[in-house]
């Protein structure tokens, strides 16, 4: 069983998001410091969703993911998890919708290479229709979205209907004065949901003795990279 969420919260941030905040630091998925990401900027924090690799930390994902979704009122009628990190995220999303939320949503997933024998095909689970949601655990370059829609061009009865991810760096992308989230909910017309803000995060540092420390240097680089 997951163990309770506390009590408790800032003005600005849910008391379940906090919760997720502190259980990332504690998992290792959330860390702080000085990281050199992929564009060459130099990072305050860094977020690494591969780190949450223990039966409740699966749990916790699953609870969050469901409840991020239900808290966004998005209409959708199935999950579905790219391959290959999606599949377990849509997964333990629909076990929580309908533990938590009383929601009995099916799920599926596609496979890298489509199978030619047994049931053959590329999509696993549930039948492709209705309105899709994708879990994934973060988005840069929007692949994960590109694949599923043009993946869905095969299935007329399907509709995307957004994405719900673990965190938005609300981070200008190089060259950009959107994010990335931003720029790929402008291209595709979708909402993507993510499960927690930077902007949370740096609430949350402010809050906690442990981490001051760091609270200038995030600032710092969100008042230089971060978007309105």
């Amino acid at each position: 069983m997951d163990r309770p969420f506390s009590t408790g919260s800032t003005a600005s941030t849910p008391q379940w998001q906090q919760d997720f905040i502190r259980f990332a630091i504690d998992a290792g998925a959330l860390t702080f410091g000085e990281f050199t990401l992929k564009s060459g900027r130099v990072s305050p924090y860094f977020f690494n969703a591969g780190q949450f690799q223990t039966g409740e930390a699966l749990s916790r994902l699953g609870q969050v993911y469901a409840r991020a979704l239900v808290s966004s009122g998005l209409d959708f009628d199935l999950v579905f998890g790219p391959a290959y990190k999606g599949i377990p995220l849509a997964t333990t999303t629909v076990v929580a919708l309908q533990r938590d939320h009383e929601r009995n949503v099916p799920y599926a997933f596609n496979r890298k290479e489509a199978k030619d024998h047994g049931e053959g095909g590329q999509i696993v689970g549930a039948p492709l229709e209705g309105r899709i949601v994708i879990v994934d655990d973060v988005i840069t370059a929007g692949t994960a979205i590109r694949e599923v829609q043009a993946l869905m061009q095969q299935f007329p009865k399907a509709q995307l209907a957004g994405a719900v991810v673990a965190m938005d760096r609300q981070e200008k992308a190089p060259g950009e004065e959107r994010s990335a989230i931003q720029a790929l909910e402008a291209e595709f017309g979708l909402p993507i949901i993510p499960v927690i803000t930077f902007n949370q995060v740096i609430d949350y540092v402010a809050t906690q003795p442990d981490f001051e420390r760091h609270l200038a240097a995030v600032e710092a680089y969100r008042a230089r990279y971060g978007v309105v």
